[in-house]
């Protein structure tokens, strides 16, 4: 298992940029982690890193070395996996990356029963956007992505998908509160909190408006849907989440917008195309997959 400790060092110093930094994240000097990776660069007859004044830069033959490491620490992960499986998935760990949206209501419910079921599974989540998540999951830093309107899908398998409605958030004794859907202008009447450019749901929100008369003017823009819903509470004003978001968060209801022609935004389950799943995260994704389904059902 040496050789795949020393694939493990190359891997941790091309995302951190620097050998330093990739030794003090692996808790070993920095000369053994240089020394490793000049064995390896040795061995191949080809630097891996570019040297720079203040860190390393992957060389064209070092990405082509990186996708091999990480291949095979993915192999590893899978082997593990199967032994866990054989002694009853007692033991495993599912590394997840998912969009914002996803992390007040949908996440925490699903991980909860999933672990009710399957005690021994712990899960490292990263809320992410979407390209990053998208990115995360073809570079091996996560078995799957939870991702809202995702912009590139090249290399990765579509598991489970489910189409989602925006829905305005308010507070409970808000004037809209008890509407079972509004319109955009409806909302225009209190003051507004959009998502930044960074969010998926900006996307739909900016196509909404190009279908509107009603311009927004949004005393708030922000990357954090928590942030808007407090705001949009403190002001008695309006933000908005898609529905699988929204779910009994923060105090606030949520009320689908009915829009004619509103697009609805596809959030998918997705995991990188040939990996085969650790047995912890294949169990998860069918899990997933059914609430998904559900999901799909409930936004038609």
């Amino acid at each position: 298992m040496q050789h795949l400790r020393f694939l493990h060092y190359i891997d941790t110093v091309a995302r951190c940029g620097s050998i330093r930094a990739a030794a003090e994240k692996l808790h070993v000097a920095s000369s053994a982690v240089n020394r490793r990776v000049q064995d390896v660069e040795a061995e191949l007859g080809t630097p891996l890193f570019e040297r720079l004044p203040r860190g390393v830069r992957l060389t064209a033959a070092g990405e082509l070395f990186l996708g091999y490491a990480r291949r095979r620490q993915a192999d590893l992960e899978q082997v593990r996996s199967q032994i866990e499986d054989l002694e009853g998935m007692r033991r495993g760990q599912v590394t997840l990356a998912a969009s914002q949206a996803l992390a007040p209501a949908f996440l925490p419910q699903a991980i909860h029963e999933f672990q009710t079921l399957r005690p021994g599974i712990a899960f490292d989540v990263k809320v992410l956007d979407r390209g990053r998540a998208v990115d995360a999951v073809a570079d091996f830093e996560a078995d799957l992505g939870l991702i809202f309107n995702p912009p590139d899908l090249r290399g990765l398998t579509v598991l489970a998908q489910a189409r989602q409605r925006t829905c305005a958030m308010v507070a409970p004794d808000h004037p809209l509160a008890g509407r079972e859907s509004v319109r955009l202008k409806d909302c225009m009447d209190y003051p507004i909190a959009l998502p930044d450019s960074s969010l998926s749901g900006r996307s739909v929100l900016e196509d909404l408006f190009e279908q509107s008369s009603a311009q927004p003017h949004p005393p708030l823009v922000s990357n954090s849907y928590e942030m808007m819903r407090g705001y949009a509470r403190a002001a008695g004003g309006v933000s908005f989440q898609i529905e699988i978001g929204a779910g009994p968060a923060a105090g606030a209801v949520a009320i689908p917008i009915a829009e004619r022609g509103l697009p609805s935004g596809r959030l998918v389950l997705v995991a990188l195309r040939e990996r085969v799943l650790p047995v912890a995260a294949a169990a998860f994704a069918e899990f997933a997959a059914a609430r998904l389904g559900g999901a799909n059902q409930n936004g038609e």
